[in-house]
Parts: C-alpha cells; sequence; structure tokens
C-alpha cells in the first residue's frame, strides 16, 4: 500500500457531496439508536450525535426516521412530522454547534414492521399475499402496492425531506436496503409483480427511482441527497452483486449525490450486514418478546462468523469500477491502516457504526496519532442495546443514560 500516512491524511480532506460540503471523509452511518421513545426523539440522541462530531465525525446518521405512520417498522420509531420539528431542530443545533453535519435517514417499512399500521389494513409491499415477517406481530399478509399507493409514499418521501431541511438537517439519507419498502422492489425476493414494477432490474428500480427523483426535485438543491442500498443481499435467490452493481448504476443515472455501500438483509443474511454472528447473550438483552422470538428463530439458521476487516471491500470494489457518483465504504473500518486502503482504493468517504459507538472519539484521536486500531470487538451486542432504556451503547463502555433518554429533546 502506498504510503498509509498519506492516505489517512486524505480522509481528513474535505469533500463535497451535493450542496454540501463536509470537513472530512468519514461518515457516522445510520445505527438504530434506540432513542426516541414514543416516537419523541430525547436528549440521550442529541447527545449520542452531538457526541459524534465532537468526535470529529464529518457526518452523523440520524436512524429510521419514518416518512408516515404506515411506515414504522418499531413502537418508538421517529416519525417525520411537525410534532417531532422541534426536537430534531434541538438535535440539528447541537451537532452543528460541535463543527459536523447531520443527515436525517428516511425510510418506509413496508411489510417489514412489527406494529401494526394505522388503520389495522394489511402492511403495503411490492407484491402481496403471505407476510413471513408478520409471524411475529400477527400480519400474516401483505398489500401489493397499486400505483397510487406509489405515488402517496413517494410524496411522503419528499415531505419528509422538506421537514428534515427546515428542522436544520444537511443531508438525507434514503434506505433502499435490508430488507425495508424500498428494498422490497428491489429484490427479488420481494417482488414478484407482473407489471411495470417487476420482473427485470429495471423494472423493479422503477419506483425508488421515482422516490429518489420525488426527494431531489424537492430539496436537492439545499440538502445532499445520499440512497443507502445492498449490493448484495446475501441469500440464494436474491440481488448478488453484478445485480448491486447495476443498482449503483441506476441511482447514480438517476442523481444521488453519494451512495453508501451496504449489504445484507434484516431477516434473511444479517451476517452478510455485520460482518459477524450475534452472540446468544444477546437474547438477554431483549424485553420485547416479539424481537426476542425473532431473534431465536434467526439464530436457528445462523452458521459462526468471525469478523474480519474491510468484510465488504471485495463488492465494493466492483460498485467502485462501475460508477463516478461519490461512494461511501462501509463494512469493518477498524484501524488506521483499513482507512488508508479504503481511500487508496478510491472511494470518497468511509461509514461507520460499532467503531463509532465503542468510542464516539475515534476520529480525531485517530487523526492525532493516539490510536491506531479500534477496541471494537465486532460483538454486535450494541445491536441489542437499542432496547435498554438507556439506547444503544458499547458493552464495553457507559450504558446510554435512561434519565436523558426519557426526557424530549426540546423539552
Amino acid at each position: 500500500m502506498a504510503g498509509i500516512e498519506q492516505q489517512l491524511s486524505r480522509a481528513y480532506t474535505p469533500i463535497t457531496i451535493g450542496p454540501l460540503t463536509l470537513r472530512n471523509r468519514f461518515i457516522k452511518s445510520a445505527t438504530n439508536e434506540g432513542m426516541s421513545p414514543d416516537g419523541v426523539p430525547s436528549r440521550q440522541l442529541v447527545q449520542f450525535h452531538a457526541a459524534m462530531a465532537a468526535g470529529g465525525a464529518g457526518l452523523t446518521t440520524v436512524a429510521y426516521c419514518a416518512v408516515s405512520g404506515d411506515g414504522c417498522t418499531l413502537p418508538n420509531q421517529i416519525v417525520m412530522n411537525r410534532a417531532t420539528l422541534p426536537h430534531l431542530r434541538a438535535l440539528t443545533d447541537a451537532v452543528h454547534a460541535e463543527g459536523g453535519a447531520v443527515s436525517a435517514q428516511i425510510t418506509h417499512g413496508g411489510c417489514f414492521i412489527f406494529v401494526k399500521p394505522p388503520g389495522q389494513g394489511r402492511p403495503i409491499s411490492a407484491s402481496g399475499g403471505f407476510n413471513k415477517i408478520g409471524l411475529m406481530s400477527g400480519q400474516y399478509l401483505k398489500r401489493e402496492m397499486s400505483v397510487a399507493d406509489m405515488q402517496r409514499v413517494a410524496a411522503d418521501f419528499a415531505a419528509a425531506a422538506e421537514l428534515a431541511r427546515e428542522a436544520g438537517f444537511d443531508a438525507v439519507e434514503i434506505h433502499m436496503g435490508h430488507g425495508y419498502l424500498l428494498s422490497q422492489f428491489i429484490s427479488p425476493l420481494y417482488n414478484k409483480r407482473r407489471d411495470e414494477y417487476g420482473g427485470s432490474l429495471s423494472n423493479r428500480m422503477r419506483f425508488p427511482r421515482m422516490v429518489l427523483r420525488r426527494v431531489l426535485d424537492a430539496v436537492g438543491e439545499d440538502l445532499a441527497v445520499i440512497c443507502k442500498f445492498s449490493m448484495t443481499e446475501g441469500v440464494r435467490s436474491g440481488n448478488r452483486i453484478e445485480d448491486g452493481v447495476a443498482v449503483a448504476r441506476e441511482l447514480a443515472e438517476e442523481g444521488a449525490h453519494l451512495l453508501v455501500l451496504s449489504a445484507g438483509m434484516n431477516a434473511e443474511s444479517i451476517k452478510t450486514m455485520f460482518g459477524s454472528s450475534f452472540p446468544p447473550e444477546n437474547r438477554a438483552v431483549v424485553t420485547n418478546p416479539i424481537m426476542k422470538a425473532a431473534m431465536f428463530l434467526q439464530s436457528l439458521s445462523e452458521k459462526p462468523l468471525e469478523f474480519r476487516e474491510l468484510y465488504l471491500l471485495q463488492y465494493a470494489r466492483k460498485v467502485r469500477e462501475a460508477v463516478d457518483v461519490p461512494l461511501a465504504y462501509l463494512g469493518g473500518v477498524t484501524s488506521a491502516q483499513g482507512v488508508a486502503q479504503v481511500m487508496e482504493e478510491g472511494f470518497d468517504t468511509l461509514a461507520m457504526g460499532r467503531v463509532l459507538i465503542h468510542d464516539p472519539n475515534w476520529v480525531k484521536r485517530l487523526g492525532e496519532g493516539q490510536i491506531q486500531r479500534s477496541g471494537c470487538t465486532a460483538c454486535n451486542r450494541c445491536v441489542t442495546m437499542m432496547y435498554t432504556d438507556g439506547g444503544t451503547s458499547c458493552v464495553l463502555g457507559q450504558p446510554g443514560d435512561a434519565q436523558l433518554n426519557r426526557m424530549p429533546a426540546a423539552g
């Protein structure tokens, strides 16, 4: 590898993504925080993201902001509406005070939900019929979206992006991966349609591209518009990396400002996403019986997987070769050498989750030469810590503040 120090220093240079210029190339990726009781952003959530900015991240991402009430996967998920606006403004102000930028990840769960949508109707998806995700919540059937449904949901994404702009966000990240609604259109595992929205990958991308276009038209001159998607779904009959490359080309053609290169599906291939196994003791952390049962059933089909740094690099390289749009590498950056390699291979930014949950000051400490490698063990227990009273945290450090997590951000 050519000069580690030279490549490492590049990660600390500014980069422009659409209308947004970041102070460096480090992005705190979206990781469900569990810090919005009853859907209201808490003071703990504000503190969490302000700490990421204070620790040196150029951009921090607020996870799983549903674009509508029927788009919520979890009961305590943020919904982008007027009621949450003052609380989101408190968060963005706090991040900006620390010199960082902040993105809102906007999403719709489709049939991947654990709460009943308003009106008690069937959850929507690319196709109708049996809903395997609904086994955990008694929603055994899903409804195929009509074109009118698609227009409505695309308008919801655009409205959520406009509200994010009003709340002071610098970017929005459209979640197109991991088995949520837009991913359900992209994936042949879920999309069995026979009209112009199903069949070929180009057809399966038609609705996600519609959503991206509506968001770009609504806020693209003011906010960076980012898309996160799964390069490979890591499961038989799902999208493979060749499909992921084609997805990237479609999103670049539509005008996305940055692509975040993830992988895997929540239900079918979560180890592909995280690059390591989930320990059995994770289930002891979760008190919600539905989630506990889901985690147990998932564990029955999993084989142990040991973490290795840059575990998605072989896939991300193929996307890098295929498109000119700015890319965020995501997948196991844990060291100075890893950062340098990602920079050397031509990626524009680095997105990290577990490493920054373990140590929000990691970016600053790495840049100052205090450390060369993260102490994160990729045990994935931070993932289930989001179900605790204090929200997500590293089990090697202090838990989140449960009292702060009960206090509204703007209270």
